[in-house]
C-alpha cells in the first residue's frame, strides 16, 4: 500500500513528540529532521523535502506551538496543512469544454499505463453520465490499437481507429465523429517511447497544434519515483502539460512521486491508478491523501466507494426483505459482489481512521469471498431461497460441487443464520428508520 514506510516513520517521529509534556524549539527542529529523512527515504525530491520541513519549522516556532497545551497535535496539524499544500491544495478537475466534445490528449512513456488509463478515465466519466470516445493514435507499438479496443470493451466505451494513418489525421476524424454522434469527451491515446526523444515530442507537438486539445494529461508510473518527476518535467517543458495521472500508486510503498510531482512541475495530479482492474482509479484529493499519509484514514473516499458500489434499487429490495425477515443466500451472494466492487478489502478498511496502521500486518484472504460465492452457486435455486432444505446429504453434494469441505458449507449456513437473527430485530414498527443505516448490505460481515 502506498506511503506505508513514510507513514510509519512520521508516526514514530510524532510519537516521540507526544511523549513530552512540553516542547522546546530544539524538539521541533529534531522532529523536523526526522521528517525530512523520512521524506527522502520515501524518494521525495531533496529540494521539496528541505523546503517542506523548513516551512513547517518556521510555522511551528513562529506560531508559538511550544507554548500550547497540546504542542504535538499542533505540529501534526501544521504538517497536515503543509502536506495538502505541497500536493496542490485542492482537487484539480478534468477540463470541460463549453462546446463539446472536450478533447483530452493522453501522453507518456511506454509501460506507464497510458492506454489502460485512457479507458479507466473514460469509464469513470461514463459512470458519471458522460459519453466518452477513445481514439487510437498510437500507430507504432505492436498491438497498441488492439489493446485499446480490449480495454475499451471492458469499460463499455467505443474506440475509433483508422489503422496506421497519420496520428493527427486520426485525432481530427475522431473529434469530427464525436461532434456528429454526440460524444462529449474524446481521449487521444498517443504513441509512447521507451525514453524521451525528439521524434516523440515533435509528433505530440504536431497533434497539439492541429487538434488544440482542451487538456493534455501525462501518465507516469509512480513506482519509478524520482524518474517519474523527471519525465513529467521534460514533457512539461517540451509540450506544456495540464495535469498528471499517477499509475501503480498501490504498488509504490514510498509515494515520493505523489509528493514531489506537483511541487517540481507546478502541474496538478488529477487521477491516481490504484490497481489493475478497469475500475481501479481515483480522483486525486490532496487533503485526503495527506490524511492517509498521517494515519488519519480517508472517510470521504470510503463513502464515495460505497456509494459507487451500492445498487440503490437492490438496496431498497434488500430493505424490504429484511423487514419481512426473508434474507436468503441470493442476498448474501449479491452483497459480497457489492463489497468486492469497492476494491481491496484491506485497503478499504485502511481508510477507516485508526485502522490504517493496524491493517498493515493483517493477512486478509480475499479469496474467501470467492469460496463463499462458489458454495452458494453450488446450491440449487430452491436451496438458495430456502436454506432449511439443506440436509446432510445436500451439504455433501454442495461441497463436492464446489471443491470445498462440508464444514465450509456449514460455516456459510451458520453465517446466514446469524444474519437472519441479527436482522430479525429490524422487522416491525419503527424498522424503516433503523434500516436507513443498514442500506448497502452486510459490509461488516466477517468471513472466516
Amino acid at each position: 500500500m502506498a506511503f506505508e514506510g513514510l507513514s510509519d516513520k512520521l508516526e514514530a517521529a510524532f510519537k516521540r513528540l507526544r511523549s513530552k509534556g512540553s516542547l522546546t524549539e530544539t524538539d521541533v527542529r529534531e522532529a523536523m529532521r526526522e521528517v525530512r529523512l523520512a521524506l527522502l527515504e520515501a524518494d521525495v525530491n531533496y529540494k521539496v523535502a528541505k523546503d517542506f520541513t523548513a516551512k513547517v519549522t518556521e510555522r511551528a516556532i513562529g506560531s508559538k506551538v511550544t507554548e500550547s497545551l497540546t504542542p504535538a497535535q499542533m505540529v501534526v496539524k501544521i504538517v497536515n496543512e503543509e502536506l495538502i499544500e505541497l500536493m496542490g491544495g485542492t482537487q484539480a478537475r478534468l477540463a470541460s469544454a463549453p462546446h463539446p466534445p472536450t478533447v483530452v490528449m493522453m501522453c507518456g512513456l511506454q509501460g506507464s499505463g497510458k492506454t489502460t488509463h485512457c479507458a479507466k478515465i473514460a469509464l469513470m466519466l461514463k459512470n458519471r453520465g458522460h459519453r466518452p470516445l477513445l481514439a487510437a493514435c498510437d500507430i507504432y507499438r505492436p498491438a497498441a490499437i488492439k489493446q485499446l479496443q480490449v480495454v475499451g470493451e471492458q469499460a463499455g466505451v467505443p474506440v475509433f481507429e483508422m489503422g496506421t494513418s497519420d496520428p493527427a489525421a486520426i485525432a481530427a476524424e475522431a473529434v469530427k465523429l464525436a461532434r456528429d454522434k454526440g460524444y462529449d469527451y474524446v481521449f487521444l491515446d498517443t504513441a509512447g517511447r521507451l525514453h524521451i526523444d525528439e521524434e516523440l515530442m515533435n509528433e505530440l507537438k504536431n497533434i497539439k497544434s492541429q487538434i488544440k486539445p482542451h487538456e493534455i494529461l501525462l501518465v507516469v508510473d509512480a513506482m519509478t519515483g524520482q524518474d517519474a518527476v523527471n519525465v513529467a518535467t521534460a514533457f512539461n517543458e517540451a509540450l506544456g502539460i495540464d495535469g498528471l495521472v499517477l499509475t501503480k500508486l498501490d504498488g509504490d510503498t514510498r509515494g515520493g512521486a505523489a509528493l514531489s510531482a506537483r511541487a517540481v512541475t507546478g502541474k496538478p495530479i488529477k487521477f491516481v491508478g490504484i490497481g489493475e482492474k478497469i475500475g481501479d482509479l481515483d480522483d486525486f484529493h490532496p487533503d485526503r491523501m495527506a490524511s492517509r499519509i498521517l494515519g488519519m484514514g480517508d472517510v470521504l473516499s470510503l463513502i464515495e466507494k460505497a456509494e459507487t458500489a451500492i445498487d440503490r434499487k437492490k438496496a431498497e429490495e434488500l430493505e424490504q426483505k429484511i423487514r419481512r425477515n426473508k434474507i436468503d443466500f441470493n442476498d448474501l451472494y449479491e452483497q459480497i459482489n457489492q463489497v468486492k466492487k469497492m476494491g481491496s478489502i484491506k485497503d478499504t478498511l485502511a481508510m477507516i481512521p485508526g485502522l490504517g496502521k493496524k491493517m498493515q500486518d493483517v493477512d486478509v484472504d480475499e479469496r474467501q469471498f470467492d469460496r463463499v460465492q462458489a458454495i452458494i452457486l453450488s446450491m440449487t435455486r430452491q436451496e438458495r431461497e430456502n436454506p432449511d432444505l439443506i440436509n446432510p446429504s445436500r451439504k455433501r453434494r454442495i461441497a463436492a460441487g464446489c471443491g470445498q469441505q462440508v464444514e465450509d458449507v456449514n460455516k456459510v449456513i451458520n453465517q446466514l443464520r446469524q444474519m437472519q437473527k441479527l436482522f430479525k430485530q429490524f422487522g416491525g414498527k419503527g424498522s424503516k428508520k433503523r434500516l436507513k443505516s443498514m442500506r448497502g448490505g452486510f459490509n461488516g460481515l466477517e468471513f472466516q
